[in-house]
């Protein structure tokens, strides 16, 4: 018999995605999607039947009421029920269509054809069961800041992506001219969505390094300073990181951290003040950067 997976729906405002995010992830969701409907947003996340149970489930909706009403919000309907493996792995595609981001990026679903007389660098994508569509607010805002960071044909730019989840920020970097990129995630998973798609997006493999572990996994891959470093994954864990974060950075390098909501930003400004870095306003960058 196919595995069963728990589908969580959330309808929420749109201000509460980010919180509703956050706690979905905390509860240990393998996947999320996003979709309009109509003034609200309906968010859809998955979790392995063994790993909750209805009482574990109703707790969370709890919690999601508990989340929006202390943050002064409009309390989202939550609801839950079992599906099949293979419907939960691919009819989320349904509902994912090509997509611009920023001024120069279109993320292209790898079963669609991409549009044609496009302008745009196009990201071919299947996120497979790491996630990481494009969709999700905080990696559109990466993928614009990005577009910021590196702007030039050709760069001697070396990037770090951790937690890079489908890896749509290391493709993304090199289709906008850098140089390298060191891609890590601590699931296999998302290791091996990665690895399809720099195939698919014909990124040579000496240009996306892939590799399952964390940031100190980077240290032992690379020979000198990392010029950007992406991170775009829960506020806690990029606290934690940061120490080593340092490490693998020099007086120019940038960061751009994500995943943080707002009542998160002044503990992790706090830490990159303590290790030197400074807080711009479409990222971050060490002292002394331009």
């Amino acid at each position: 018999m196919a595995n069963s997976w728990w589908e969580i729906q959330v309808m929420c405002d749109p201000i509460a995605e980010e919180l509703v995010y956050w706690r979905l992830d905390n509860f240990g969701c393998s996947g999320t999607s996003s979709e309009s409907k109509g003034y609200a947003n309906l968010i859809k996340a998955y979790l392995p039947q063994f790993k909750a149970q209805q009482l574990d489930l109703a707790a969370l909706a709890l919690r999601l009421r508990q989340d929006t009403l202390c943050a002064e919000m409009a309390v989202p309907l939550v609801q839950w029920h079992l599906i099949d493996e293979e419907d939960w792995s691919s009819s989320w595609k349904d509902h994912w269509h090509p997509q611009e981001v920023g001024d120069r990026f279109l993320i292209n679903p790898a079963w669609l054809p991409p549009p044609e007389n496009s302008d745009r660098l196009i990201i071919k994508l299947d996120p497979g069961v790491a996630f990481g569509t494009g969709a999700h607010a905080t990696t559109q805002l990466c993928l614009e800041s990005l577009e910021m960071r590196i702007n030039e044909p050709t760069t001697d730019i070396i990037v770090a992506d951790i937690g890079c989840g489908s890896g749509i920020l290391s493709v993304g970097a090199l289709m906008l001219g850098a140089k390298r990129a060191y891609a890590v995630d601590v699931d296999p998973l998302a290791v091996q969505a990665t690895r399809e798609n720099q195939e698919m997006n014909q990124l040579d493999a000496d240009r996306l390094i892939v590799a399952e572990g964390s940031i100190d996994h980077i240290k032992t891959l690379i020979s000198a300073p990392v010029d950007g470093i992406l991170c775009n994954i829960l506020a806690e864990v990029i606290i934690d990181l940061i120490p080593a974060m340092t490490e693998i950075s020099k007086p120019g390098t940038w960061g751009i951290l994500s995943g943080i909501l707002l009542d998160q930003v002044k503990p992790i400004a706090d830490t990159l003040d303590q290790y030197g870095w400074v807080v711009a306003t479409f990222g971050v960058g060490k002292i002394g950067a331009v």
